[in-house]
This record gives C-alpha cells, sequence and structure tokens, in this order.
C-alpha cells in the first residue's frame, strides 16, 4: 500500500507538470504557427520541420530534455540486465518514477549522452519481493510467498515436532469440532510469535532479499555475522561477558563447550554477538491428567468415651478430579503452567476418628509424661549382661522425687528381690506401669493417683549398681518399650 499512495502522488506531480508544460508548449507552437503563417505561404508543408522532443522530470525536478524516447527505455533495459546478471532470480523493476513530457519544436540542438548519464544515476533497480511485516516495520524480505511461509513455518519448528504442527493444522482446516482432551492427553493448542507478523508485497534493493536460512539467522540472531573477540592476557569470562553486555551465563551459552571451569587461551576466539531475535515463537500445550483429591482426617470429641480412647467413624478414601492445564513452552522448555479448567470426578471420604475427653482420676489417659525430676536414660530396653532389660533405667535426675506416669490405681506395694522398693500401676486401660530401686514408697495399694502425683523417692534398692530409676511400662500383660509412650 504504500508504494501505491508513492505512485499516485508521483503520477498527481507528473499530471500537474505535465499540464504546465503543455500550457508552454502550446503557446510555443501557437506563436511558431503565427511566425510560419506570417512568413510562409505554404503552413501544412511547413509542419514537417518540427520535432518532437522529451522533457524528463524526476520528483518534480526538471532533469532534462532528449531527443529520443527509446534511449530512455534502451538505458532502463540495459540497467535492469546489469542487476539480472546478478540476481536472476529476482524480479526486477526500476523503482525510479520518472516524467516524460513531450513537446513539439523547430529545432532539437541537443546532446542525449550527458542527459542520459544524468538520468543512469538516478536510475534504481529494485526487486519486487515478500516482506515480513513486524508490527510497523518490515526488517526483511525474502523472494517470494512461497518463501515466506517456509520461514514462518521453520521458526515453528524450532519449538514444535512435525507431528504436532501438522495435526494442528488439520484441525485448524477442519470443519469439524476439536475433540475433547482425552485422559492423560498433550496435544498442541497453538504456536503464536511475540508480536503480530504478516506478508506485504513490497519493493527493496535485491542484495536485501535474504534466502530462507539467511532469513532464519537474522529472525533468531538479529544479524548474519557473528562478532568474534580474540582471548587477551588477563581476560577471564566474567570480563569479557561484561565488555559485550552479556551476563557470563549468555556467553558460555554462545560458546558450547566452554564452562566456568575452561581455562582460557591467549588467542582462543570467543562468538560474543549479542542476540536480539526479531520475534520469539511460543508453543500453547493443553494437556488433562487425572489427578487424586486427598482426604482430609477429621476429629470428633465424644465426653462418654474415656480420655485416650480412639475409634474411627469412617474410613478416608481419595477422591478424583479431571485437571486440564495449560502449558507454555519456548525452544522447548516450559516457561509457564497454568489450570485451564478442574472437573471433580469422585468426591473424597474423609476420615472421621473419635477421641475420648472423659476423664477419671483412675483411668489412663495413654499419654505417660516423665516419671522423673529430669535426669536422662542410662540404660536402654534390651539384651544386657546376658539378659533382656525390660524397662529403662533414668538417672541423675534433678531431684529424686518419683512420679506416676498417668492416671491409675496402686495394685502393687514392696519389696522384690531384684526391683527392690518397687510400685506397679494399672492404668485401666490396657496399660501397667513399674517403678523399681526406690528407697521410699509415699503411696499404698488400692490408692487413685492422677497422672504427676509423687508416689515415692529415688534410691538403689534391689539389685543395683546404682542410685536410679527403673522403669518399665506394659500393654496388655506384655512389655513395650517405656520410649515409645513417654512424651
Amino acid at each position: 500500500m504504500f508504494f501505491r499512495k508513492e505512485k499516485l502522488k508521483d503520477c498527481k506531480n507528473s499530471s500537474s507538470i505535465y499540464k504546465k508544460v503543455q500550457k508552454l508548449g502550446m503557446v510555443t507552437v501557437l506563436f511558431a504557427s503565427l511566425s510560419i503563417s506570417s512568413g510562409f505561404a505554404n503552413g501544412p508543408e511547413d509542419e514537417s520541420s518540427l520535432h518532437t522532443v522529451y522533457h524528463v522530470y524526476s520528483e518534480g525536478q526538471y532533469v532534462g530534455m532528449l531527443s529520443n524516447e527509446k534511449k530512455l527505455e534502451q538505458l532502463k533495459e540495459e540497467q535492469l540486465q546489469t542487476a539480472a546478471s546478478e540476481f536472476a532470480d529476482l524480479p526486477l523493476v526500476i523503482s525510479t518514477d520518472l516524467s516524460i513530457v513531450p513537446e513539439k519544436v523547430f529545432s532539437v540542438g541537443s546532446d542525449d549522452e550527458p542527459i542520459l548519464d544524468k538520468i543512469q544515476d538516478l536510475l534504481t533497480v529494485e526487486a519486487e519481493a515478500v516482506g515480513f511485516q513486524i508490527g510497523d516495520e518490515t526488517p526483511l524480505y525474502v523472494k517470494d510467498l512461497n518463501d515466506y511461509e517456509k520461514v514462518i513455518r521453520n521458526l515453528k519448528l524450532q519449538t514444535v515436532t512435525e507431528q504436532e504442527l501438522a495435526e494442528l493444522e488439520s484441525q485448524q482446516q477442519s470443519t469439524e469440532p476439536i475433540p475433547v482432551l482425552k485422559e492423560s492427553e498433550t496435544r498442541l493448542a497453538e504456536v503464536r510469535f511475540s508480536e503480530d507478523v504478516q506478508p506485504i508485497e513490497g519493493k527493496t534493493s535485491p542484495q536485501f532479499v535474504r534466502t530462507v536460512d539467511e532469513a532464519m539467522t537474522l529472525f533468531n540472531k538479529g544479524t548474519l555475522e557473528e562478532k568474534k573477540y580474540a582471548v587477551q592476557a588477563g581476560d577471564v569470562l566474567g570480563t569479557i561477558a561484561n565488555a559485550h553486555n552479556m551476563t557470563s551465563v549468555q556467553l558460555m551459552e554462545l560458546n558450547p563447550g566452554v564452562t566456568d571451569e575452561t581455562v582460557l587461551q591467549i588467542g582462543q576466539e570467543l562468538n560474543v554477538t549479542v542476540l536480539a531475535p526479531f520475534i520469539e515463537v511460543e508453543a500453547i500445550y493443553e494437556a488433562k491428567e487425572i489427578q487424586p483429591i486427598q482426604f482430609k482426617q477429621l476429629t470428633e470429641k465424644d465426653e462418654t468415651q474415656y480420655k485416650g480412647e480412639e475409634t474411627i467413624k469412617s474410613v478416608g478414601k481419595d477422591g478424583t478430579k479431571s485437571v486440564t492445564y495449560s502449558i507454555r513452552k519456548k525452544n522447548g522448555e516450559v516457561i509457564g503452567k497454568s489450570i485451564a479448567e478442574e472437573h471433580v470426578l469422585e468426591e473424597p471420604v474423609h476420615e472421621v476418628k473419635v477421641v475420648g475427653t472423659k476423664v477419671i482420676p483412675s483411668r489412663g489417659t495413654g499419654n505417660f509424661v516423665w516419671p522423673a525430676d529430669g535426669g536422662y536414660v542410662s540404660s536402654q530396653m534390651g539384651k544386657r549382661w546376658g539378659r533382656v532389660h525390660q524397662g529403662i533405667d533414668i538417672a541423675r535426675p534433678s531431684s529424686r522425687s518419683i512420679f506416676v506416669a498417668d492416671n491409675g490405681v496402686v495394685t502393687t506395694v514392696g519389696w522384690h528381690s531384684t526391683y527392690g522398693n518397687r510400685i506397679i500401676v494399672t492404668h485401666n486401660n490396657g496399660y501397667e506401669t513399674l517403678y523399681a530401686h526406690l528407697s521410699s514408697i509415699d503411696v499404698k495399694v488400692g490408692q487413685t493417683v492422677p497422672q504427676g502425683t509423687k508416689i515415692g523417692v529415688m534410691g538403689s534398692t534391689g539389685r543395683s549398681t546404682g542410685m536410679h530409676l527403673h522403669f518399665e511400662v506394659f500393654k496388655n500383660g506384655s512389655n513395650i518399650n517405656p520410649l515409645n509412650v513417654l512424651r
């Protein structure tokens, strides 16, 4: 459209100039005819002595006069043939707009060669080509629409596969609705450019008409020539990168095989071309996945159940949902992912656990507190000295007071050959605890003892090698490791 407007403008200028010159010519001819009619008797025979000359204008400026219009056409043809010898496969045209105004004169009296030389300097040969209009600019041209489409396709194939692109084009050309995305299916939904790109017919210098490969290089790099830098003494990657307005990572990407551990050699050439792509290509994929919906663990309190008792009211079960994602890729790398839509296929069944809250002093909660005033475990449960140690030993407390680990009732008090002074507490929930080697006992059989009640004093009675508390826990009659229930 730009070229049509320019030509229309030139045509209007030429028409205006032509009218002015035509009027001048008419006046000249009028005076000439008056002169002839007054000096000669035979007018028609005198007209044979008139000659036609051609006034040449370029962009409204007078260039000169030619005696033969064919010489101008011959000059144009020679210019086209000269350019065609170098650019044989391009449709070439003279793009210089010249206006020709003929005039009848008695005598020519002019030399065409200087004017033709002047016109030759004005003539410009251009190729009719197809440009890539990106926004408001047309940065490059290719030979024809076929090459244009090749470049566009090759740009897309840098991000997607041939098969993906073929399937997308087939869908776009079909009048049938797009099939519903299947479970675990991923397909290409769109290939788009960072800016709007359109083909436009135009004219440009033949040397600026690019091949498909050159056009691809320009689109990706912004230049056809890679700038090289020869490593100097003292250079490191960081200083070279900074000097060329890039990061070390970008410099390494431009030079495959070069890493931050590479020892640079003096004279080694590095590519320091700062890439400035004309446009970037993004591929938009849609993917459907079936995902679980995790069930929640809910707790209900029941004051009719004893504290420490738990029952499962309903067993948890995961649900399922269908999730469709929109995935953005550039050069094969994922640069963004978002949920396009989501549908619940099966609702989850939440797990409901009922816990008792009823507390009585003689019934344990199931949570055991540390039975001493600080201290540390001096001996673990397990094999020791050729026999099984049925509990744990706690030594070096802050004080020698011993406390009941949970609510319960004292069932055994007294001496034992191995344990010395010992106490056994039944917690009325399947648990029993034993406290041994005490120096003294502060409770009696049948006494209800709330959790944390002082029941005795640490000692070294019975089979003991030093002052400590021997502590055991029984569950349903069997010894268990106290450390598994103590908090």
